[in-house]
């Protein structure tokens, strides 16, 4: 991408680039596979996006509704081009139109992160409590291991005329068809079945609920499937269950005969509790430091001076609601539940707007450190960053990817960031205190 830039008189950059067809080729390939993600389409093996869309959608035109985004996609490249790390994204203006096999041009105004400083860059202070790996952690890692093996047993205490209630374990019988036509998947002898808690369609929960053990129904219901588009659809189905029995919990014991039964590479339970032990300060460690990393970023966050552009808050504001969005859609609730929970519209928005201000001044002092005590990234202190976004990627693959997408940038403005938080954990004056009793690392 060839690229050339302007400093102007307000202190922005004209950034004037000339993308590559190949590099058009692959923002629009990009483009396809973010909308096709997007709206849930499942492309054929063999098949591409585009064919996707046409055959699900009926979209003759692919490209021209992905255009936008294959555009968006192209500004990074031109940043990454001058290394220039912006305040906020800018937007782009096409100078011609973006089609495939074709050079493409645009230009941005780019306003530059400024050089923020603080107040003081001596050494801050934190108070925090000591990591450790208590019994009390080690219990609660056997606890739950104990639940994972947990049974469900007939309970004989139940009387007789008892009827299944919404949280009843009970175990049931199903015959189940579709169109005459058995449905092994759901059929079964005998399964324990958690009444009441949704792991079956409403129709089904309503004909159980009131059953009495040993009592057989047969009833239609309405189960959830899809067309041959991936439309949601709901289909008939007809039933037979029998409650069996009504069950309890049964969990067992973590002792030494259990151990050397079902985790045999253990001689007994000190081993296990000793290899949970180590586990434990693995994993707890790095949840740990990064904790420690956040509170000295926190106090050095005190000392920022320097105001902020309106055009960050709102471009930090609309990537944050994004991102809770699509976690409030992936939970199944509205948005208007999730705002409502978190105490209102007005509430809302002044929490998050103090969200906000945290993030980016905690960035900027980060920053300001890294440029004041002169410290440098190497490529392994960019891996690690890999590894810290993303643990189960490989850094190595990770970093290929995002600097193919001329993300290049900002991997190394996070990487500066991450030098600079631990360069400022190792020269802080920490207290350890004593953690309360009820607090647990893991």
């Amino acid at each position: 991408m060839k690229v050339t830039e302007k400093k102007q008189q307000d202190g922005k950059i004209l950034m004037q680039a000339t993308a590559t067809a190949a590099e058009v080729d692959a923002a629009m390939d990009a483009a396809q596979i973010a909308f096709a993600q997007s709206m849930g389409l499942r492309p054929e093996p063999g098949k591409t996006p585009a064919q996707a869309a046409e055959e699900q959608m009926g979209v003759k035109d692919l490209d021209a509704i992905v255009a936008p985004g294959a555009l968006e996609a192209l500004v990074p490249m031109a940043l990454d081009a001058k290394n220039l790390v912006p305040l906020y994204p800018p937007k782009p203006k096409a100078t011609g139109m973006l089609a495939r096999g074709q050079e493409f041009a645009f230009e941005m105004e780019v306003e530059p992160k400024p050089a923020y400083e603080l107040t003081s860059y001596e050494p801050v202070s934190i108070s925090i409590p000591k990591f450790q790996v208590t019994d009390q952690i080690i219990d609660a890692e056997l606890k739950n291991l104990a639940e994972r093996y947990k049974s469900y047993v007939a309970d004989p205490d139940a009387p007789a005329d008892r009827v299944v209630e919404k949280g009843d374990n009970i175990k049931i019988a199903i015959k189940a068809f579709e169109d005459g036509v058995e449905m092994k998947q759901l059929s079964t002898e005998g399964r324990t079945y958690t009444a009441g808690e949704g792991y079956m369609p409403e129709g089904f929960e309503a004909e159980v609920l009131g059953m009495k053990a040993g009592e057989t129904k047969e009833f239609s219901f309405d189960g959830p499937d899809f067309d041959d588009d991936f439309k949601p659809i709901t289909k008939k189905v007809d039933a037979t269950v029998t409650v069996l029995e009504f069950q309890r919990e049964e969990v067992p014991t973590i002792d030494d005969k259990w151990v050397k039964q079902h985790m045999p590479i253990y001689d007994g339970v000190d081993r296990l509790r000793a290899d949970i032990a180590r586990k434990v300060e693995m994993e707890g460690r790095e949840q740990y430091d990064a904790q420690v990393r956040q509170v000295a970023a926190e106090q050095a966050a005190t000392r920022f001076q320097g105001s902020i552009a309106d055009e960050a808050y709102e471009a930090m504001r609309d990537q944050l609601v994004a991102q809770y969005r699509q976690q409030v859609q992936q939970q199944g609730r509205t948005w208007e539940e999730f705002v409502e929970e978190a105490g209102g519209e007005q509430q809302f928005s002044m929490l998050l707007m103090m969200q906000i201000r945290q993030m980016l001044v905690i960035g900027f002092a980060l920053d300001a450190i890294f440029r004041h005590e002169k410290l440098s990234i190497t490529d392994e202190d960019i891996l690690e960053t890999c590894q810290a976004m993303n643990p189960q990627m490989d850094p190595k693959v990770m970093r290929q990817q995002v600097e193919q997408s001329g993300r290049g940038f900002a991997l190394r403005e996070s990487a500066e960031r991450l030098k600079a938080n631990k360069w400022l954990v190792d020269t802080a004056d920490i207290t350890y205190v004593e953690a309360p009793e009820s607090a647990e690392q893991s």
